[in-house]
This record gives C-alpha cells, structure tokens and sequence, in this order.
C-alpha cells in the first residue's frame, strides 16, 4: 500500500510543530488532517523521533564528534582513524558503525580499506530538528510570560 506511505513523507511533522508552533509555517501545515491517516502522521512522528534520537545519541560521544569533524574535510580509513585515538581499532570500528546506522557517515570499500566519509546532509537534519524544538520552546515560554504577566495584572 503504496498511499498511506506517501501521505506520511508529505504530512511528515507539520501538522504537530505548526499546533504547538504558530510562528512555523510550511506547505503542509494549512492542509487539515484528515482522520484515517492520523495514524500513518503519528507513525510518521515516531519514525522521525527514533531516528532523530539516534542521531544525538550518535553525536553525544566526544569521539564520535570528532570522528564526525575529521570525516566531513576527507575520507579516512578505519585504520588511519584509529590510529589517531586511543583505543583499539575494534572500538573505532564500532564507533564508526553507530555513525553509519545514524546516518552521519558513509563507508566505502576500496580495495582491504574501509573508507569513512562524513555525510553533511545528517547534521543539516540535526540543524533543523534544533531549530523546530527552539520553535516550540520559544512559543512555550512566550505563552508562559503572557500567562505570568496576566496573572501579575489581575
């Protein structure tokens, strides 16, 4: 069911960032929801979630970040990468592997080496996902200071 799928790439989190976010507009957002695929937006959100959570959980690692830094100039091999920190090469490799399963780096064989190249469009992704939670808080606290000075007046 090819649809349902399409309805939740279109609808992605629009509806929900533009109910808590007045301020943050998209194409999508002036469509109203319509109930039968509620269920594919929901999906759609957790989805986005899971795979923003790995992202940061990716990112938390002050190696990783590192690793992240050095691979968006050039591509490294796993085994020039390990060289450079201190820890076996197994460990690089698994730090590589969370990279690659968040999407923040690429790997590449060449031959015995695996060449390790970062992937800018992912921390773009990390970049807006920032901007869209600095979006709602914003609104949040702004709603909270006029709730605060409405309660300081009466």
């Amino acid at each position: 069911m090819v649809f349902p799928v399409l309805a939740m790439i279109r609808a992605g989190l629009s509806g929900w960032v533009s109910a808590w976010a007045p301020g943050y507009t998209s194409d999508h957002a002036s469509r109203p929801l319509r109930s039968r695929w509620s269920w594919a937006i929901y999906n759609r959100m957790v989805v986005d979630q899971a795979d923003v959570d790995q992202l940061f959980h990716a990112l938390a690692d002050a190696t990783r970040r590192d690793i992240v830094r050095r691979t968006l100039s050039e591509q490294y091999s796993v085994s020039t990468l390990a060289r450079e920190y201190p820890m076996s090469f197994a460990a690089v490799q698994k730090h590589v592997a969370v990279l690659e399963r968040a999407g923040l780096v690429t790997k590449q064989r060449r031959g015995r080496e695996h060449l390790v190249a970062g992937n800018p469009a992912s921390l773009r992704a990390a970049h807006d996902a920032l901007d869209r939670l600095e979006l709602i808080w914003r609104d949040r606290v702004a709603r909270m200071d006029d709730l605060l000075a409405s309660d300081s007046s009466a």
